[in-house]
Order: C-alpha cells, then structure tokens, then sequence
C-alpha cells in the first residue's frame, strides 16, 4: 500500500481508503449483512488501509458505530475522517454533533473532520470559525470540506486551513479537471475522490443503461426521465456506456481489472492524495486495496484520458453528479 501527506498536515494516509456509507445497506446499496462490515474494516486493516471515511449521515450514526465496534483496538493506528450534515453547520450544533460523532467512534479526537456539503443560508466563517475552536480544542486534527464547489473553496481557504476537498471524482465523472482540481492544486488541497468506480459501473455490474436499477441510476449519466432522477437534463447514457466499453478494452489489453484500473487512474491526477472506495466485504475490499499497488504507464493513463474525454465533455463544468442546479455553487 502506497501513503501519501494529507494536506497541509503530518498525517500520512493510504491511497486507496475505505468508504464506510455502503457497509450499512439501505437505499442504494440493499441488504447488508453486519458481519461482513465488520470483516470489511477488519480486512482493510489487514491490507494496510489505514484511512476510515465516515458520516454522521451514514445509516444515521451506525456506520460511525461500526467502525468503533470493528477498529477499536487499532484506534493509535488508523486515519479518521467523519463528516458533518449541512442542517448542523451552526456553531452550537456543530459542536453538539461533533461530539455526538467522537462518542460514536468511541475516540478523543477525529483526524479529519469535514463540511459534508455546504449550506447557503449559514455563512461559512460561522462553521469554519467553530471547526477551528473544536480543533483548539483537540476535539479534531484536521479541517476538511466535502461537495464544495470553486467559490465556496476560495472563500474556506481565505478563512481557515483546509486541508482537503471530498468530491464525486472518476473515470466517467471529471468534471472537477475544469475548476475545481487546479483550485486544490494550487493551494495543497488534497483531493478525496468518492464514487471512484461510479456506483459499479467502472466494476462491469451493468451492461447496458436498461440494467442499472432505478436506485443507482440517479445521476446525470441518466435520463432525468429515470424515477429517483433530481436534474432535468436528457442524460448521457449512451455516452457512458461507450466510455465503459472503451475502459474494459484497454484495462484488458494491460491484463487489470476494470475496477482496479480505474482506481490506480485517479491515483495519477493532480491533488489526489486517495481515492474512496466502499468494500462491503473482506473481498471487495482486499480487491480495492489491490489497485494501491498498481502502477500504470504514461500511455495507459493517456488511453483512459481520450476515452472518456467525450463523456467530460458532455457534462461540462459542473461537479454535482445529482442536480443541474448545483448545491456546490453558491
């Protein structure tokens, strides 16, 4: 496993982390059994994962009890990164969920500690203002932001020290290359990409569009026609599949899996310190942790670039996979 500096901080954290939203099932990701979370982040231990990415949103708290649960012994060893919900950004309820998430993880201190998405109608400096008396505090190591677009970044880094931005980042989602990434660039904001195999589909779950179900078809790639859809744009279906069908040729051509491919792609883009990715297994995960070691060449990289270019394109600079009228944009 590879390690890299996040942000600004000493805190050396693995490339590929676990993703701790689909270890609690529900809406998008179905069943799930409690054993197999628990061998999941068992496993990546085991694998040299050492970055754990969690939400007080996550199954309302339980993913962060999981996590407490299956690591606690490991606790001196591993990266914590949870976020807090929008509706909680004032001063008073920013503390009071924080600890309610510290009592969760059954910790003194959570490493990284992020905006989960902004909130238009709390201003900034408030939550930013709270976020660095909680780190006075020793409540938190680090301050981080998630889902923010190019002017709520410019305006968190004018008002405290962030030390990174979590945003949906992939092979078939790039819009964050126009705007967003060489923001982060240029002020050491480290990049934490989710959804870097798009809901299973740079991990060859689906086909074709018909096969996606409803639940993971939400996105802009799909037909605001779709039943969950939140955006009112045509979609990119078939673009998407192209893509996918150009990424399995070329991830065949080098004798990887598609999935692991496209991980280790991310791992060459600028800013990113690691990618997010949500084994619900010890296997899935064990897979995941594969890709941390996978180098690719310079054409590969190129090759996957010009494959999904089209796709980039027909999304254009906005970075919010969900709605046309983006929530990352004031």
């Amino acid at each position: 496993m590879q390690y890299r500096k996040l942000g600004h901080t000493d805190m050396e954290v693995s490339v590929v982390c676990q993703g701790c939203w689909s270890i609690v099932g529900g809406f998008t990701w179905g069943e799930q059994d409690r054993r197999d979370s628990i061998a999941a982040l068992r496993a990546a231990v085991d694998e040299g994962i050492n970055f754990f990415d969690t939400a007080e949103g996550y199954g309302d708290g339980e993913s962060e009890q999981l996590i407490a649960e299956a690591l606690g012994d490991t606790r001196g060893d591993v990266v914590l990164a949870s976020k807090v919900s929008p509706r909680n950004l004032r001063p008073d309820d920013l503390r009071a969920h924080c600890e309610q998430s510290l009592n969760r993880l059954r910790t003194e201190v959570i490493d990284l500690y992020q905006i989960h998405w902004p909130n238009p109608e709390i201003p900034l400096s408030e939550t930013l203002g709270e976020m660095q008396r909680l780190k006075d505090a020793g409540k938190i190591r680090a301050i981080g932001v998630s889902n923010f677009g190019t002017d709520y970044l410019r305006e968190a880094v004018e008002l405290a020290g962030i030390e990174s931005n979590q945003v949906s980042y992939s092979l078939l989602w790039r819009p964050i290359e126009h705007e967003i990434q060489p923001l982060c660039a240029e002020h050491d904001v480290s990049i934490l990409c989710y959804s870097p195999i798009c809901q299973g589909l740079l991990a060859g779950k689906f086909s074709s569009p018909d096969e996606v179900p409803p639940d993971r078809a939400r996105t802009r790639h799909f037909s605001k026609d779709r039943p969950h859809s939140r955006h009112d744009e045509p979609g990119c279906e078939a673009e998407t599949f192209e893509a996918i069908g150009r990424i399995e040729e070329i991830s065949r051509s080098i004798g990887e899996p598609m999935a692991d491919v496209s991980l280790a792609w991310l791992l060459t883009r600028p800013a990113v310190t690691s990618v997010i990715a949500g084994g619900r297994n010890a296997e899935q995960v064990r897979q995941n942790a594969r890709a941390g070691e996978l180098k690719l060449s310079e054409s590969t990289v190129a090759d996957l670039a010009e494959a999904t270019d089209k796709l980039k394109q027909c999304f254009g600079t906005n970075a919010d996979m969900w709605q046309t009228d983006s929530r990352m944009a004031p």
